[in-house]
């Protein structure tokens, strides 16, 4: 069928643009068929990453282990080591495989979009892709090491620090999964913008509310209860509220030069 978008406006001129160009009529158990598929694709793809990760999985377990220099850790039950291989291959194999997934979403929703939501969406999703292994990177290169650090040095005159290795891995992974959701918060603020659901001067006046809640993120989001890491955490998300607050202020000034 010929959308009427696509139809000569007036004699000599072009065709103008469909507002939905990846339109494709389909039923509503195909479309049920489709997103089946497209999950276990993604299913697939984390499943083949982990397994791919888990061949390499003891030199990424010494890699998480790099922050708690001068700890020794112990096997406390049997299997322990086998259950955490399983799960430091899990996540690795979320991470590896989280832009096939992202574009297979992304595969899905696009034909049923809009030409202005496609030029808002498809960059979020990338822009989220990028945010979170911004946040892994944060939390590994900063979170873990300050957090390690208080606790090693509360009370080593006390206890000496021998560690589960499914206690400390927990740790870790739980604390660079929750920074990596953290740092999605600016591509959540630029949708809300972008779609006209709140603008940049109500995101700043309620920056009280914002620190409040920054504070007990710290402290839900953080596995451990030391100040230092809910401190670093909670600063992190702040910073990066202010962040989404200039980037829809940016979306906001550019948008009357769009129409013109």
């Amino acid at each position: 069928m010929t959308s009427l978008d696509s139809l000569p406006t007036a004699a000599g001129e072009a065709p103008r643009e469909p507002d939905f160009p990846g339109e494709v009529e389909m039923s509503f158990v195909d479309h049920l068929e489709e997103l089946r598929w497209r999950l276990l694709r993604s299913l697939a793809a984390v499943v083949a990453g982990a397994g791919l990760c888990l061949i390499w999985v003891r030199p990424l377990v010494k890699l998480l282990e790099e922050p708690a220099q001068g700890i020794r850790f112990l096997q406390l039950a049997p299997g322990e080591y086998l259950f955490v291989s399983l799960k430091v291959a899990g996540y690795a194999g979320l991470t590896l495989a989280l832009p096939y997934a992202l574009y297979e979403g992304l595969g899905f929703v696009l034909p049923g979009l809009s030409r202005r939501e496609r030029r808002l969406v498809a960059p979020a999703v990338a822009a989220s892709a990028v945010l979170f292994l911004a946040g892994l990177a944060f939390a590994w290169w900063a979170l873990v090491p300050a957090a390690l650090r208080f606790l090693v040095s509360y009370g080593a005159d006390v206890v000496e620090p021998i560690w589960s290795i499914e206690r400390y891995l927990d740790f870790v992974l739980l604390l660079m999964v929750a920074t990596g959701l953290a740092f999605e918060l600016p591509v959540l603020q630029l949708l809300l913008g972008a779609l006209g659901l709140v603008r940049s001067r109500q995101m700043l006046a309620s920056w009280r509310l914002v620190v409040l809640l920054s504070a007990v993120a710290g402290a839900v989001l953080t596995p451990s209860t030391d100040p230092v890491t809910m401190l670093l955490l909670s600063g992190a998300i702040c910073a990066l509220f202010l962040l989404g607050v200039g980037l829809v202020a940016l979306t906001e000034r550019l948008r009357p030069q769009e129409h013109a």
